[in-house]
């Protein structure tokens, strides 16, 4: 398939730059066997039935943006230069990746100071990206990344606006456990504690699995050929406890409906034959129309930028010509889009 099949007109007033509030109060479409109808996120309880097992990424944003000096000794004295840093991912023997921008102001071994106490060392440079070495470890460079860091937001909101602290509780889902994420499992943002409380209520289950979502999610999609598309890698796990939770789902005839992307590549990465299998590693799955879903009955998600390679997931999911009826109806009726935008159930006939 081409890249200009997943394309559509998106009026720029429907891009989200603040989530809805309070939370569940955000727009949910829902599309089923027999059409599309609109509803609130708070009326998943109507939607979902008991033995239904949604699937949770657990995973926890770090305040990954950070703006530091660096400092060079010059003819007119002391002076610096403003340098914008990116987290991407901690390396194996604790450096981390990182975008710097702007990279060419910064040459191997200079420093890059945040805050009196915090800064970091650039040890080498590849491919665009640098690696950094911090001067602390541990919970004593956690608690000076919350000081210093705000949530990478994605580039089209980061371009409308400047993060602030608000942000910090809105990009962040209230069941995220496990640091690792550089951008949020958004379709997550949607729940609070009460709405998961009265979904338990009813009989709907839950299963936390990890996928730490990369900076490279925004990538954009580059080839005309689909196929030549290279997918990002991500690191994820799904623990015993998790396969032993969904198989048995599937066994006993309930819905496994993961609750955004993530979790959907996250499990059918761990599908063999119908079945989970414990899986931890990094994971490139590329979803596209055709693809034989193992695991997944439905999917909770935002609404996705055209030509994205979400856009081909949930092609592959309902049908590229029922997606397309689904997008067009979320642009009539007003749905916001993308990261702090509206929700949609998608439940394959």
């Amino acid at each position: 398939m081409k890249l200009s099949d997943f394309d559509f007109e998106l009026p720029d007033d429907l891009i989200a730059v603040r989530p809805c509030s309070p939370r569940t109060h955000a727009k949910l479409l829902v599309a089923k066997k027999g059409g599309i109808s609109d509803a609130q996120v708070f009326n998943l309880i109507d939607e979902l039935r008991a033995g239904d097992r949604l699937v949770l990424n657990n995973t926890k944003v770090i305040p990954a943006r950070l703006t530091g000096q660096r400092w060079r000794d010059s003819a007119q004295g002391r002076v610096s230069s403003k340098i914008e840093v990116t987290l991407l991912g901690p390396t194996t023997i604790g450096n981390w990746t990182a975008l710097v921008k702007p990279l060419r102001k910064v040459n191997e071994g200079e420093r890059i100071v945040f805050f009196d106490g915090f800064e970091a060392q650039l040890v080498g440079k590849s491919n665009g990206q640098a690696e950094l070495a911090f001067n602390l470890s541990g919970d004593a460079f956690d608690l000076a990344l919350a000081e210093a860091g705000n949530m990478p937001l994605p580039p089209y909101i980061a371009a409308m606006r400047a993060p602030d602290e608000q942000d910090k509780d809105d990009y962040q889902t209230v069941f995220a456990k496990e640091k690792g994420a550089v951008a949020a499992p958004t379709a997550s943002l949607h729940f609070d504690q009460d709405l998961l409380d009265q979904l338990a209520q009813k009989g709907v289950e839950f299963t936390y699995v990890t996928l730490h979502v990369g900076a490279g999610t925004f990538l954009p999609v580059k080839v005309d050929d689909i196929s030549n598309h290279k997918m990002h890698a991500e690191w994820g796990q799904v623990t015993p406890q998790a396969v032993a939770e969904i198989n048995q789902t599937k066994q006993t005839g309930g819905r496994v409906i993961p609750v955004g992307t993530t979790a959907l590549r996250l499990i059918e990465s761990a599908a063999k034959n119908g079945a989970m299998t414990p899986w931890t590693g990094e994971t490139d799955i590329f979803i596209t129309p055709g693809f034989e879903f193992q695991i997944t009955d439905g999917l909770m998600t935002n609404f996705h930028l055209p030509k994205s390679t979400l856009m081909m997931l949930v092609s592959a999911l309902m049908g590229p010509e029922r997606i397309k009826e689904i997008y067009a109806h979320a642009i009539a009726n007003g749905y916001r889009f993308f990261s702090y935008g509206d929700s949609s159930l998608l439940l394959p006939d």
